[in-house]
């Protein structure tokens, strides 16, 4: 599915009519770049695309002055908040306490407004005033430059960290990986792969059932906590790999580690801009500092979101792969 496909189909339904209007009328070129929307009250309708945003008229152009802009209205933003909840804000108590909704097709809104405290925690976010809906896409084929460096023979995956920067393609790479090992080739046998996708924005589950393929030989574990789904897929699933986004926590860490013990590769994705700034981070910097992973993929967005930037072998600390101007990119 194209991503003017994914925008018509998936996220104009949970829009009011007049944005998708104003939208609708863009031209499918400079749509296809899209990466987040985002509605603020009184304030113009945005547009993310690549790493610029813009601003866009009732006409559909995409413009920088604020006078000839669409603004949206508080009506806006309510009208699109119930419509990502299908009126069943109760539903959806959990991830509103974690900021953010994931949709259908993996698509992950962000939400900002007055927040709910209750001894010191976030129990809730009322009043909504700002909605940030960022477009998951499902490129097909953007791990293939990875593939040789992770694999070590016809059933083995090296453990990988990916690091990226926001907005540098980490989930997007992390799902064609998945897909692509956990399916037989004439060069690689397939592995049994668990997911633990906390967010929903890996397997972009509907009732528990991956949206976006995923391979066949693949277990996932939606909505739930990385450090306790990777400790029940160990128990439970008996996978050759476990793959999970955004490592962070403490518990993140103490689970990777407990993963390789029981003899089981893991490819996961962190923040950052290299291998240094992540070393010294606390707890996902311990793994770094440890060498627990065996490769490290950086992405960068320079020249394109999503571009490979550097493969290291983490044991001899070697490149195994450095960007050159023209290599292919994926995101």
């Amino acid at each position: 599915m194209s991503i003017n496909e994914i925008i018509h189909n998936q996220i104009f339904s949970i829009l009011p009519p007049n944005i998708v209007t104003v939208l609708g009328r863009i031209p499918v070129s400079r749509a296809a770049s899209i990466t987040e929307i985002r509605l603020r009250v009184d304030k113009p309708l945005l547009l993310v695309l690549g790493t610029e945003d813009f601003m866009i008229s009732l006409e559909g152009r995409l413009i920088q002055d604020a006078q000839y802009a669409c603004f949206c209205t508080q009506e806006d933003i309510g009208r699109t908040f119930q419509l990502i909840c299908r009126n069943s804000i109760y539903a959806l108590e959990q991830e509103l306490k974690m900021g953010f909704i994931t949709v259908k097709g993996g698509h992950r809104i962000g939400l900002a407004g007055q927040a709910i405290m209750k001894d010191g925690e976030l129990k809730a976010i009322k009043n909504i005033s700002s909605l940030n809906i960022r477009l998951a896409r499902e490129v097909k084929g953007c791990c293939d430059l990875v593939l040789p460096y992770i694999i070590n023979g016809e059933k083995k995956v090296w453990s990988t960290l990916i690091i990226s920067p926001p907005r540098c393609g980490k989930t997007t790479i992390l799902r064609d990986l998945i897909r692509t090992l956990s399916t037989r080739s004439s060069s690689f046998k397939g592995v049994q792969i668990g997911v633990v996708d906390e967010r929903s924005e890996i397997a972009a589950c509907l009732n528990g059932v991956p949206t976006v393929d995923l391979g066949v030989r693949v277990d996932v574990l939606d909505g739930c906590p990385k450090s306790e789904g990777m400790l029940i897929l160990i128990r439970s699933m008996s996978p050759q790999v476990i793959a999970t986004d955004e490592l962070g926590r403490q518990e993140d860490a103490y689970a990777v580690r407990e993963a390789l013990n029981a003899g089981i590769s893991v490819i996961a994705t962190v923040h950052g801009q290299d291998v240094d700034e992540v070393a010294n981070r606390p707890y996902v910097g311990e793994l770094v500092k440890g060498r627990f992973f065996e490769r490290y993929i950086i992405l960068s967005d320079s020249p394109t979101i999503g571009t490979i930037k550097e493969i290291i072998e983490v044991k001899t600390g070697d490149s195994l792969y450095l960007h050159r101007q023209g290599v292919k990119a994926c995101g």
